[in-house]
């Protein structure tokens, strides 16, 4: 299979982004709505109803929730103490290593289910959607709590009124309580969710300024690396250590190389951090996925299974 294909339309709507606000009138100041939009209403809608399309259940799934526990924990780990490793603390900007650091741990849950379910049938989709409703609020509220320690605001405050915490939460425990969407409202948000995935992408590629990157390069690199290249190593290895079955072990190497997510650069921008320097690291994940995932599944998943 070539995983690279799955990534090509997201890239795609990136690149379409960066082109319209750079060269119509629809130019930053119509963007800057966009990404209220999205980030106040569209994504937390897409989040909800991807969390709620498939019945959780823990219990059947330990093992993997282990394996992406440990890895996801010292991914996370890794990603907020760059600044504090030796040598590196002067190429660390605290406030970009703050709206940064999400990256290297964040992922494109969206590219993960399509990916999944290609490769796993509907037991892979069941998995990924229990990753995606247990680490998805886990992983925006270390994002949150990253950017929230550079500012006066309450840390508290900002994790419970952010939009994108508070769906993937009640999705998730709409979902553990075994509710259900109603059909009628079905449809309304699968076209809200399609519309943010689109708008998010092309609103990080309308923020995009790569030469942003110059100001922090030796940032920009670490947490691509956590992301594409140590991220599926700790995978590989959690898979061995808890001895996962192929099914697992798949959805878990998958989940470990996916792009970080494009609601990183829709975080930062809201939380009133360096946008364009947190989208051209979505934009540059998002060509690096398709290395990683090659690397985790037709390299690592051999190895994890041999």
């Amino acid at each position: 299979m070539h995983y690279a294909q799955l990534l090509v339309p997201d890239f795609s709507l990136i690149l379409c982004g960066y082109l319209v606000c750079r060269y119509t009138a629809l130019n930053r100041r119509v963007w800057e709505q966009v990404d209220n939009l999205v980030y106040f209403l569209l994504f937390p809608a897409l989040l909800f109803n991807s969390i709620m399309r498939s019945p959780v259940h823990i219990g059947e799934a330990s093992h993997l929730l282990a394996a992406a526990f440990v890895a996801s924990g010292l991914g996370i780990a890794l990603s907020l103490a760059l600044p504090y490793l030796p040598g590196l603390k002067a190429f660390m900007p605290l406030r970009l290593h703050a709206a940064s650091a999400q990256v290297g741990f964040r992922f494109n849950s969206f590219v993960a289910i399509a990916l999944i379910d290609r490769l796993a049938g509907p037991q892979g989709s069941l998995l990924i959607a229990l990753l995606i409703g247990v680490y998805v609020p886990l992983f925006n509220a270390t994002a949150v709590w990253s950017m929230a320690r550079h500012t006066e605001r309450s840390m508290l405050g900002e994790i419970m009124r952010n939009p994108l915490i508070v769906s993937t939460a009640c999705g998730l425990s709409a979902n553990l309580m075994g509710l259900s969407i109603p059909a009628w409202i079905e449809p309304p948000l699968a076209r809200m969710g399609a519309a943010a995935l689109a708008l998010g992408l092309m609103a990080a590629g309308a923020g995009m300024r790569l030469g942003a990157l110059a100001q922090a390069k030796t940032l920009a690199v670490a947490v691509l690396a956590i992301r594409h290249a140590v991220a599926p190593l700790l995978a590989a290895a959690m898979a061995v250590f808890f001895q996962l079955d192929r099914t697992q072990a798949t959805v878990l190497l998958a989940f470990s190389a996916m792009p970080t997510a494009a609601t990183c650069y829709v975080l930062a921008a809201r939380m009133g951090y360096d946008g364009e320097y947190v989208g051209s690291l979505v934009t540059l994940s998002t060509l690096l996925g398709m290395l990683s995932l090659s690397m985790a599944l037709g390299v690592l998943l051999p190895l994890v299974l041999a």
